[in-house]
């Protein structure tokens, strides 16, 4: 993608972002129907399938040899990242919108050839937006982000983290994570994938580590974090891949080999 074409994109996907939270804050207090998916705790709501047809009639009349791929249905069959791809998820934190009508985010990133090009996470009900282009940098507002601090140290680190992590289950032993969590500073869970990699990025967490994520939760802060000089992995150290569900670990590059080494990779079953 050419930077004048990117240039473009972006500012056309900025102003669709921004004018989709409006809608959003704007209804937050009508009446919803809300839905599961896979589980009791996997929400969707009118707003998440409102939200994205609103973003899939805008590319397609805008874009259409453009390719979507998002959560809730509005998007196409995709086997391949070649082309241009919006990788969407229109509410990321459905729990948080439905309970705390806060903490959720609007996530957008635009790949072409499996590359990412832009990065959008857009706070909705605090009006901040992080942005990014490749090699341009990244932005909390108008403000440009720092790259990420390289004096960190393990024991002070946070860390984003589900706390199933910390709980009995078949997939990790939990001895271990709970050593990880006395052995760094502190946790947070904020319940939105984007916005913790948003907050990675920013340099107010550490890292962000989380179990099967699909595309759409970290396609858009992929490129945020990459900018900042942070490192987006599988928790097994490799390369993510685009059309499936990861298990995921962004951060600081200073704490990446500790924490999958040390903890991450002795705990998995």
């Amino acid at each position: 993608m050419d930077e004048v074409y990117r240039e473009e994109v972006y500012h056309q996907a900025v102003e669709w972002v921004l004018e989709a939270g409006r809608t959003i804050r704007n209804h937050m207090n009508d009446p919803l129907t809300i839905d599961t998916k896979s589980n009791a705790n996997d929400l969707v709501t009118t707003m998440d399938k409102d939200t994205e047809a609103f973003f899939a009639s805008r590319i397609k009349k805008k874009y259409p040899e453009h390719f979507i791929l998002s959560e809730e249905g509005f998007g196409d069959e995709i086997r391949t990242m070649a082309g241009t791809v919006w990788i969407i998820d229109p509410i990321d934190g459905t729990m948080n919108f439905v309970h705390q009508k806060r903490n959720f985010a609007i996530s957008i990133g635009i790949y072409h050839d499996n590359i990412g090009e832009i990065g959008l996470i857009y706070n909705v009900m605090d009006d901040i937006l992080y942005s990014a282009k490749r090699g341009k940098g990244a932005y909390k507002g108008e403000t440009r982000l720092p790259l990420l601090n390289q004096d960190v140290r393990f024991n002070e680190a946070i860390i984003g983290l589900n706390h199933f992590w910390l709980c009995k289950n078949r997939l990790v032993d939990e001895t271990i994570m709970q050593q990880l969590v006395r052995d760094i500073r502190g946790t947070r869970t904020y319940g939105s994938a984007a916005l913790e990699f948003a907050y990675v990025a920013e340099g107010i967490l550490d890292g962000y580590l989380t179990l099967s994520l699909s595309p759409w939760d970290i396609a858009a802060g992929m490129v945020i974090v990459n900018e900042v000089g942070g490192v987006t992995s599988t928790i097994d150290g490799d390369k993510i891949n685009m059309l499936d569900k990861n298990s995921v670990f962004t951060c600081n590059p200073q704490i990446q080999q500790n924490i999958l080494e040390d903890y991450v990779r002795k705990a998995r079953k």
